[in-house]
């Protein structure tokens, strides 16, 4: 197989007032790009969302979770399987996971980092004591870590990886043996032009008010602006098939979701607030096999404050692809995009034109997918 296939992602996604995403003072994330100040969202924020998205519509075994409270989520499920009480379990649960050499954080029961790790490979783990687990209890601590110690319960974190921890992979700084490397890097989101930082005072009224009483029960601000944001990942196809076990139709099947996921995911910073959920006016892929390629450079000169704004940064993500291309001569291996422009407004027809010359023909985000997969199943049949 090629080693060197990248599936580049990029998406042009308005947002209105929001605050998706705060800093140490509540307040929208920023960052000065080409000299001026821009929204944005940060990777870990976007990533944590669209695993969630996709975590949302798998079986609870294929979930990922990603805590501190490994031992007691290890506990539930001896004590749920076996009949055992809490303690019982915690004691088990403590001396199995004690193989894998976890620090222990302030908090009894804890580690002292969060662990990533399938729900699957931790139901694993609970059943290889579920036929003992009565004789392991009536053990001291001192026999109960002799009698586990060899089994395989490091094994069962080493493979058969969820899609959570297969595209975004797992750090223990300390543990070498337990990482993942990421198939998935996720830039931060930027806006395409200049933002300014706005607040939004507000005022709660108690309800239960005298007539004569007036002013308000609570006052306080919050933070917000609004953007059209670039946002940008990108997947290594051969990283990926590594971490799902070099099962092929696994890794197309990861893709897609991330995809999806990725495109119509949003960070629920202040979600009840602002209720900023919107769809994407674009998301375009490109299959490369020498790099992935970041796109943003598009926006280093902010796209100005006019009418269009949207379809301006759509128009100038394509330019900006077109001339890498003519330039660099790579071409890729695949493109394709789902767009909700259209040439028969005279302010978007441009950029309309812009994208087809870019991307091809528009698609439907569906048939985006599926034509996507593929075109990289084919790709990997020729490379056979």
């Amino acid at each position: 197989m090629n080693q060197r296939m990248y599936i580049d992602v990029h998406v042009v996604h308005t947002v209105p007032p929001a605050n998706l995403n705060r800093d140490d003072q509540g307040n929208p994330k920023e960052a000065i790009y080409g000299g001026v100040r821009r929204s944005r969202v940060s990777s870990q924020a976007w990533k944590r969302a669209a695993r969630q998205h996709f975590d949302a519509r798998a079986a609870e075994p294929d979930r990922a979770t990603r805590t501190k409270r490994i031992i007691g989520e290890l506990s539930t499920r001896i004590s749920r399987n076996t009949g055992l009480d809490r303690e019982d379990a915690d004691r088990i649960s403590t001396a199995l996971l004690a193989q894998l050499g976890l620090s222990q954080g302030k908090k009894a029961g804890d580690t002292a980092y969060l662990l990533f790790y399938g729900n699957a490979q931790l139901d694993a783990v609970g059943a290889l004591v579920n036929d003992r687990a009565a004789d392991l209890a009536a053990l001291d601590d001192k026999a109960l870590a002799e009698a586990v110690k060899e089994l395989p319960v490091a094994e069962h974190f080493q493979a058969g990886h969820p899609v959570g921890v297969a595209l975004f992979g797992r750090m223990v700084a300390d543990i070498p043996k337990l990482n993942v490397d990421a198939a998935v890097q996720v830039a931060h989101a930027l806006s395409t032009h200049e933002t300014q930082l706005e607040f939004d005072y507000y005022t709660a009224v108690d309800d239960r008010n005298e007539k004569d009483e007036t002013g308000a029960g609570m006052i306080g601000t919050i933070g917000f602006n609004s953007a059209t944001l670039y946002r940008y990942a990108t997947v290594g196809f051969a990283q990926l098939t590594e971490n799902v076990g070099g099962d092929t139709e696994a890794a197309l099947d990861a893709l897609d979701r991330f995809v999806d996921s990725f495109a119509l995911s949003a960070p629920t910073g202040y979600q009840n607030s602002f209720a900023h959920r919107t769809r994407p006016s674009l998301v375009a892929v490109v299959v490369r096999t020498d790099q992935p390629v970041n796109l943003v450079s598009a926006f280093e000169e902010p796209v100005a404050a006019e009418a269009g704004i949207q379809a301006n940064s759509a128009r100038r993500l394509a330019e900006e692809h077109l001339t890498a291309t003519q330039v660099w001569g790579d071409t890729p291996l695949y493109s394709a995009a789902s767009h909700t422009f259209t040439d028969r407004e005279r302010r978007t027809k441009d950029t309309v034109e812009t994208l087809t010359q870019a991307f091809g023909e528009p698609v439907s985000f569906a048939d985006l997918r599926t034509t996507l997969r593929a075109r990289i199943a084919t790709a990997l049949g020729d490379q056979a």
